[in-house]
C-alpha cells in the first residue's frame, strides 16, 4: 500500500471544525461559513486533508444544530447555500475535502415531518417517528432513558401518545424501520453529494434502530451517580441493534456511486463491537470512529494494550482511525496537561490509521470555565452539577491576542480563554517551537513519509513510562518513542541495526541527532527516529 494507491481518507488527516466557534464573519458572536472561508489558509498552511463541519442546517438550536428542522439548507446564522458552495469550492481549490455531519437518528420537533406525524394518527407520516401508548401504569411505555437526562418518552397532547427521543424532548427520534424514512434520508445524502460534499460523519449511528418489542433496558451494575442518570441502565435495546447494519449497507451503496466519498460513524462502543461496523464486502462504513484514546488511562502500558487490542480486532481489509478530542469531550490538554498534549499529538499523527484533529488542539487550547449564567449546553442544564457539560471544549478559536482572540468583533457566544494572548495562531506561528508548529511539522513529516502515512505498525518492547512502535513501508522505517511520564527514560536500540537519525522531537530541538545503542528521552518528550537498514 502506498499513498498513491490508497483512498484519500486513508492517507489524509481530518480536521474537526465546530462552526459556531471557528470564525465569525458578521460580528454577531457566532461563527459562520463566510468567516470560515477566510481561515481556510490556516488549514492549508497546517497541512490537513479534510474539513469536517459540525451541523450547519436550519435548526431552532435546542441542541445547537443537532435538532435539524431542514436537512437540505443552511441555517441563516451560518450563511446560505451559496456560501456553502463557495466554501466547498475554495476548500477544494486548496486540496481540502469537505465532510458534513449527517443526523439520521432524530430531527427537531419543528421539522415538517414531525409536525405532520403528530397531527393525526392517519397522517402519512405518523409512522415516521416512534409513537407508543402509555404503559400499564399510565406512564411511559418502558424504562428507556434519554442521553441528556430524564425519561426518553414524552407525552404529546396533540397526538395522544408518547413519542421517543434519545436526547432532548425537542429531538424526536425517526423510525428508520420505515422504508419511506430511509428513502427520505437517502435523498438528503444525494442532495449534498451532488453539491460536492466528500463524505459524512454520521451522528448517533448506534442509536438509529430500537428494539421493536419495547423491552426494558437492564440496570448497569457498575454505574456511578457521577456518570449521569443515562448510564444507570445498559442500553441494550436502544443501541447497537442488528438492523443498523442493514441501513448502513444502503447508505454505503449510495455513497459508492460517487467517486472517493467517505462514511464515518459516531460509535461509542467496545472495540469488539466497534469493528463489526466495517461490515463485509464493502457494506459497512469506511471509518467507525475509534474514541478509545479519549477514555483510556494516559499510561504507557494501558495505551500499548489498547493499540494491540484494536489492531488485532480489525478485519483484514479494514483501515484504522484514531481520535483524541472532539466537541463532546474535554480537551486533551485539560485531560493530560500541556506537556503531555505534545506527546499526544505525536501519538495521534504517527499511529497507523486516519487521525482526526479537533480545532484548537493544534494550539494546545484547554477547556474554558463557563460561568453559570453563560452555560449554553442543554446537557449541562439537564444534569447540572455533574460537570458533564460540553461548553468548555467548544469555546472560540484563538486566532490572535486581540479582543475576543480575533474570533469576533461582537460578543462571543461562549467566553474566550484567559490565555488567548499567548495561546493563539498568530503568536504560535511566530514561535518555531510552539504547539502549532509541532503539529505542522508532524503533518509535514507524515505526508512526506509512506511509512508514517500508510505503513504497517510494529510494537517495540518498552518499559516504564515509554511507549514505542515502528512504522514500516518498503525500505522506509521509523521508530516512534513516547515518554508518557515526568521522569527521563531510556529506550534500548540494540535490536535495531543500521543508521538512526532523529527526524522530529516534540521539543523541536534535536533533529539530526544520531543515537547509538540507546535513545534518551526527556520528561514529556516524544521522538520520531528514521531507521535505515534496521532489522525487521
Amino acid at each position: 500500500m502506498s499513498r498513491t494507491d490508497t483512498h484519500w481518507w486513508q492517507s489524509g488527516v481530518i480536521y474537526h471544525c465546530y462552526p459556531r466557534s471557528f470564525m465569525d464573519g458578521d460580528g454577531d458572536g457566532i461563527g459562520d461559513l463566510p468567516g470560515l472561508r477566510t481561515r481556510l489558509d490556516h488549514l492549508e498552511w497546517l497541512g490537513v486533508d479534510a474539513l469536517w463541519l459540525s451541523p450547519i442546517y436550519p435548526s431552532p438550536m435546542a441542541d445547537f444544530g443537532y435538532d435539524v428542522s431542514n436537512y437540505t439548507d443552511i441555517h441563516p446564522l451560518f450563511g446560505t447555500l451559496a456560501d456553502f458552495d463557495a466554501l466547498v469550492r475554495d476548500a477544494h481549490a486548496r486540496g481540502i475535502r469537505v465532510i458534513l455531519d449527517f443526523i439520521p437518528n432524530h430531527t427537531s420537533d419543528e421539522h415538517p415531518w414531525f409536525q405532520a406525524s403528530r397531527a393525526s394518527p392517519r397522517s402519512d407520516k405518523r409512522d415516521w417517528y416512534i409513537w407508543r401508548d402509555p404503559g400499564p401504569d399510565g406512564g411511559p411505555p418502558n424504562n428507556w432513558l434519554a442521553s441528556f437526562g430524564g425519561a426518553a418518552w414524552s407525552w404529546d397532547e396533540t397526538a395522544g401518545q408518547y413519542y421517543y427521543h434519545a436526547y432532548l424532548a425537542r429531538q424526536p427520534d425517526l423510525n428508520l424501520r420505515n422504508p419511506a424514512v430511509r428513502k427520505a434520508l437517502g435523498d438528503v445524502l444525494r442532495f449534498w453529494l451532488d453539491r460536492g460534499v466528500d463524505g459524512f460523519r454520521i451522528d448517533a449511528l448506534r442509536q438509529i434502530v430500537k428494539d421493536d418489542h419495547w423491552r426494558d433496558n437492564p440496570p448497569n451494575p457498575d454505574w456511578s451517580p457521577d456518570e449521569g442518570p443515562y448510564k444507570s441502565l445498559l442500553p441494550v435495546y436502544t443501541t447497537d441493534r442488528p438492523e443498523v447494519k442493514e441501513i448502513i449497507a444502503q447508505w454505503r451503496q449510495l455513497s459508492d456511486r460517487y467517486d472517493e466519498r467517505v462514511l464515518i460513524g459516531e460509535l461509542y462502543l467496545p472495540i469488539e463491537r466497534l469493528v463489526t461496523y466495517y461490515g463485509r464486502d464493502g457494506e459497512g462504513i469506511h471509518l467507525p470512529f475509534n474514541f478509545h484514546l479519549i477514555s483510556e488511562r494516559w499510561e504507557a502500558r494501558a495505551i500499548e494494550a489498547l493499540i494491540e487490542r484494536y489492531e488485532a480486532a480489525l478485519p483484514a481489509d479494514a483501515w484504522p482511525n484514531w481520535v483524541l478530542g472532539n466537541h463532546d469531550n474535554h480537551r486533551v490538554a485539560s485531560r493530560i496537561g500541556a506537556a503531555q498534549a505534545r506527546v499526544a499529538a505525536m501519538l495521534l499523527l504517527t499511529l497507523r490509521g486516519t487521525p482526526t484533529l479537533y480545532y484548537g488542539d493544534e494550539l494546545g487550547m484547554k477547556d474554558v470555565p463557563i460561568p453559570p449564567d453563560r452555560v449554553q449546553d442543554p446537557f449541562e442544564k439537564n444534569v447540572a452539577g455533574l460537570g458533564l457539560g460540553r461548553d468548555p471544549e467548544r469555546t472560540p478559536m484563538q486566532w490572535d491576542g486581540g479582543a475576543n482572540a480575533g474570533f469576533t468583533t461582537g460578543t462571543p457566544w461562549l467566553p474566550v480563554a484567559d490565555d488567548h494572548a499567548v495561546t493563539n495562531v498568530a503568536a504560535e506561528r511566530r514561535d518555531p517551537r510552539s504547539m502549532l508548529n509541532l503539529h505542522r511539522r508532524l503533518l509535514a513529516l507524515r505526508r512526506s513519509s509512506q511509512a508514517l502515512c500508510v505503513g504497517d505498525y510494529r510494537h517495540v518492547p518498552a518499559d516504564g513510562t515509554l511507549l514505542a512502535y515502528r512504522r514500516l513501508h518498503g525500505d522506509q522505517q521509523f521508530l516512534v518513542a513516547l515518554n508518557l511520564g515526568a521522569q527521563p527514560q531510556t529506550l534500548d536500540l540494540s535490536s535495531l541495526a543500521g543508521h538512526r537519525e532523529v527526524a522530529l522531537s516534540t521539543h523541536l530541538d534535536r533533529e539530526g541527532e544520531r543515537p547509538a545503542g540507546s535513545l534518551a528521552l526527556r520528561p514529556d518528550e516524544g521522538v520520531v527516529v528514521s531507521l535505515q537498514d534496521a532489522l525487521r
